[in-house]
């Protein structure tokens, strides 16, 4: 079974391929852009049939080279930088590309599983998978959501093999190194404590006090586990469970709570009691800076995702606690 991934050397594509290392699966196409050729560490303990350039896949895609080749696409690549403005270059990178990989799987009855964002809810305060709910305040999120689009009108028309879209929440975990600022909060905090002591987190905003606004956190061991059951499904031709589908816990925490979490859990490391919230703000510990001007306006300050869909899809699994997800990662970082 040959099996294509892109992104396959980035933080969430790399943890994929591990899992499926695990389960078995070695003939693994990882596509991906190694221009940061640091991330090649993200497989270096994976294994894989080839690797090919994200552009290279792309034009070979094109000309039929892989017509009949491929079993199943897993779709993680993307610019995830939410920052970018170059709206050209993110439509290109995400929509476009996105949109070439699904009518080559439509035309090849190939199953795809693709990577959506949480991102295409902007400000709304209700997370369910519906348009009414959906208003990216991002270039970023807008390619999301316009692929996403694209995915309903195929399952309007018809689909010749299922397609499955998986909205992520904040993410975090091991092989997000080399995501620099767009790395998880965990990994921030981990570094800077280790480095000075302390742990830094933005101001409040929108109404949110300091460190208050919150978000679906959610472990890479979680999301690895959801990716793994819509694939077994398609795996096994049980139901072909298609659809778009929140990947978080259901369960939204504040920034002041992730940090706290990542703190005990390096004191812990150490022998030393557990700090209330009050105390690690007391003593220094979590300190609050100004809220960057470049995200005025264009920032999420509270994430839930509603995971009815994905319930009644049969996903059954309990989600890890903040708290325990975190000191796991922890664990890791630690090693």
């Amino acid at each position: 079974m040959i099996i294509a991934v892109t992104g396959a050397f980035g933080f969430i594509g790399s943890n994929i391929i591990k899992e499926l290392n695990n389960k078995g699966f070695k003939d693994i196409i990882a596509v991906d852009n190694l221009s940061n050729g640091s991330k090649i560490k993200n497989l270096t303990d994976c294994e894989i049939l080839d690797y090919v350039d994200k552009e290279d896949f792309l034009k070979e895609i094109i000309n039929g080279e892989y017509d009949n080749q491929i079993d199943y696409i897993i779709h993680q690549g993307a610019c995830s930088a939410t920052t970018v403005l170059d709206g050209k270059y993110m439509m290109k990178n995400n929509y476009e590309y996105s949109s070439t990989l699904l009518e080559f799987a439509q035309k090849n009855e190939i199953p795809m599983l693709y990577a959506s964002s949480a991102s295409v809810y902007g400000a709304s305060a209700i997370f369910i998978e519906k348009r009414e709910f959906e208003a990216p305040l991002n270039v970023y999120g807008y390619s999301k959501f316009l692929f996403d689009q694209m995915v309903r009108r195929y399952f309007e028309n018809g689909l010749t093999a299922p397609i499955v879209g998986l909205r992520y929440f904040n993410v975090y975990g091991a092989r997000e190194s080399h995501k620099e600022r767009m790395a998880s909060v965990v990994l921030h905090n981990f570094n800077q404590f280790q480095a000075t002591g302390s742990v830094k987190l933005f101001e409040g905003c929108q109404g949110y006090a300091n460190g208050g606004q919150v978000r679906d956190f959610i472990s890479i061991e979680d999301v690895v586990k959801v990716n793994m059951f819509f694939f077994e499904n398609h795996l096994n031709d049980k139901e072909e469970i298609s659809g778009i589908f929140n990947c978080g816990t259901g369960n939204a925490r504040s920034y002041n709570d992730l940090s706290l979490a990542t703190i005990n859990a390096c004191r812990q490391k150490d022998g030393l009691d557990k700090l209330s919230l009050e105390q690690a703000v007391h003593d220094g510990i979590i300190q609050y800076i100004s809220f960057p001007a470049d995200l005025s306006g264009k920032y999420q300050c509270y994430t839930q995702a509603d995971i009815n869909g994905l319930r009644e899809s049969g996903y059954k699994e309990t989600f890890l606690s903040l708290e325990d997800g975190v000191t796991r990662y922890v664990d890791v970082l630690s090693k």
